[in-house]
């Protein structure tokens, strides 16, 4: 059975993982947006869903 304290850092490496797949989907790199948002959680959040599309240079 999963406690509190699991369910909490369960919840935030979820977290994690939709920032990593948000950023990707703006043209960002995924494991940097992973890496911070495992330190800043929803914070990143807030920061990707403002942010604007980076383009890419062919």
């Amino acid at each position: 059975m999963i406690t509190l304290d699991e369910s909490y850092y369960v919840g935030w490496g979820t977290l994690a993982l939709i920032n990593a797949a948000l950023a990707q989907g703006k043209n960002r790199t995924g494991l940097n947006w992973f890496l911070l948002s495992l330190f800043a959680g929803p914070i990143a959040t807030l920061l990707l869903l403002f942010s604007e599309s980076e383009k890419r240079s062919n």
